[in-house]
């Protein structure tokens, strides 16, 4: 599955540890704030998603666009310390 990581942190510690955190599950940067994979599988997907939950507050916002997802097009965010997700047929 294809996978872009788009973040916006409330403070460098967080950047600098999810950052690390990304690169630990293979994801490489574009720019800024910006990650990608094109070879995360979903049960991974699910693991990163509690690490980065563990590491950071309700000031830092995380969004993942993934595709393909069940032939769907998914959007999950994070923000406010919850996951909420969002999928386009």
């Amino acid at each position: 599955m294809f996978v872009s990581v788009v973040c916006d942190f409330g403070n460098d510690d967080h950047e600098m540890a999810v950052e690390d955190l990304l690169f630990q599950y293979g994801f490489k940067r574009i720019i800024k704030h910006v990650y990608e994979s094109a070879k995360i599988k979903d049960n991974t997907l699910l693991r990163l998603k509690r690490d980065i939950d563990r590491i950071t507050d309700s000031f830092d916002k995380i969004r993942f666009y993934q595709y393909p997802m069940d032939d769907s097009f998914a959007i999950s965010f994070l923000a406010n310390k919850q996951w909420r997700k969002t999928i386009m047929k």
